[in-house]
């Protein structure tokens, strides 16, 4: 058994001074106030404030390289079709090995900005022109990877079988996405060696790449086994017009009518939505999972995550892309987004950008985590209270400090299952991740 003391903690609820933590088996086994008492010999001490691990529901680990990379559009302005263009063409070329490093530094800058979990919404299965491997070689790949950097894995294996509503076939680079139908979707996943400290769910890639009956065969594959199960919905305009034509329904009334939506489903995005669809979301539970800082990068729009959140739907929050991997950004960027639209000020409180990032993403990927309980998963971090963003900061406004100014720099620690992974900023399993990640995309090439 191991003790903690935290000098400063948010438990997910509340700021507490001086909690004394016994971790056992990768657990909080106990959480008590210490008050004027020493500390006992041999604990260990966490200065600045603790909080539960960061949870990063929405990732593409292979995006990574992608970073930079399209920001100057060749002759006329881009847009997110321009941009996943680029995208099919990594798709098409990097290798098992490749995606193994690349995902392992993506990880490992995941663990460094205190994410202890990542849902990873995995569609890259087959080889060149869809030809299967011998083996899951890129599930592994993605495993192995989250291992290492010491980080807990959803797997949310993809279904992903058509380019639009208009149905046909996957061909080029996209090929390797597709399993040829659903039935042959499930096959292959149930044939998935799954590790201990590995939890495999579902996602939908989107409502343009798998029809009505193929969305139900995924859905009750997740409902069969109590497995998360996440899909893209209304991250595009062009989406929304294209299922109303061919179905007469907008994306969310689609999935809804096929009881895909509840609170095992995670909606990611959930941007162009009516009132209609944002209760249908709200009303069956279904957490919405925001990704604000590549939704702006690509142009996405905006998610009505207040509309959202009032209408019942949880928030959880994902770097997606990882065009920038930092959940406070992602946070704030809930409120100050809206602030840009509704011209006002305070619509989320901090606590509740707070709860998103830890405690809202825990229960999307299915983890009994993101806040300090006993029982609770061993997962914490601290953050310096002493550099330029955070010095000064008032206890009744910590929380507020940290949410609208903290940055992955401000790191000092990260526990995951009561193993200390980062110490004083730096990666005590991968050591430089910086190099890591500068080996790995020069394997990729430009």
């Amino acid at each position: 058994m191991t003790g903690w003391l935290l000098e400063l903690a948010w438990t997910g609820e509340r700021l507490e001074r001086r909690l004394w933590l016994e971790e056992e088996g990768g657990r909080i086994r106990s959480l008590t106030p210490l008050g004027d008492r020493p500390v006992p010999p041999g604990a260990r001490v966490l200065s600045g404030i603790t909080l539960p691990g960061l949870a990063n529901a929405h990732s593409h680990a292979f995006h990574r390289a992608l970073r930079g990379r399209q920001e100057r559009p060749a002759g006329r302005p881009g847009d997110f079709w321009s941009w996943r263009r680029g995208m099919y063409e990594l798709a098409g070329r990097i290798t098992p090995d490749q995606l193994f490093h690349l995902a392992r530094a993506t990880y490992g800058e995941m663990v460094l900005s205190g994410i202890t979990q990542v849902g990873e919404f995995h569609y890259l299965h087959h080889g060149g022109e869809g030809a299967p491997y011998p083996g899951p070689l890129l599930e592994e790949a993605v495993v192995a990877a989250a291992g290492e950097a010491g980080i807990r894995l959803t797997l949310l294996d993809t279904c992903y079988l058509r380019p639009g509503l208009r149905g046909g076939q996957l061909t080029g680079p996209a090929a390797r996405f597709s399993d040829g139908d659903a039935r042959s979707w499930r096959r292959r996943v149930e044939r998935l060696p799954v590790p201990s400290g590995v939890i495999l769910g579902a996602a939908i890639h989107s409502v343009r790449a798998l029809g009505a009956e193929e969305m139900v065969v995924v859905r009750e594959w997740a409902q069969e086994r109590g497995a998360p199960l996440h899909l893209h919905l209304s991250e595009q305009l062009a989406e929304n017009r294209d299922c109303e034509k061919a179905t007469g329904m907008s994306p969310t009334e689609l999935v809804a009518r096929l009881d895909v939506l509840g609170e095992g489903t995670t909606a990611v995005h959930a941007i162009h939505l009516s009132r209609g669809d944002r209760e249908l979301l709200g009303t069956t539970g279904t957490t919405v999972c925001a990704c604000p800082t590549t939704e702006r990068e690509l142009g996405d729009g905006i998610c009505p995550a207040l509309e959202l959140e009032r209408a019942g739907s949880p928030l959880a929050l994902g770097s997606d892309s990882q065009a920038v991997i930092d959940l406070f950004e992602e946070a704030r960027a809930v409120e100050l987004d809206q602030r840009l639209r509704r011209h006002r000020r305070g619509l989320h409180q901090p606590e509740a950008l707070l709860r998103a990032a830890t405690l809202g993403g825990s229960r999307s990927l299915g983890w009994e985590a993101g806040e300090l309980r006993e029982g609770r998963l061993a997962d914490f971090i601290s953050l310096s209270l002493e550099g330029p963003r955070l010095a000064g900061a008032e206890l009744g406004d910590t929380v507020a400090q940290v949410v609208y100014s903290a940055h992955p720099a401000d790191i000092r620690q990260v526990v995951v299952g009561g193993e200390l992974v980062v110490e004083a900023g730096e990666h005590l399993r991968l050591g430089s991740v910086g190099a890591l990640l500068e080996q790995s995309l020069a394997e990729l090439g430009p």
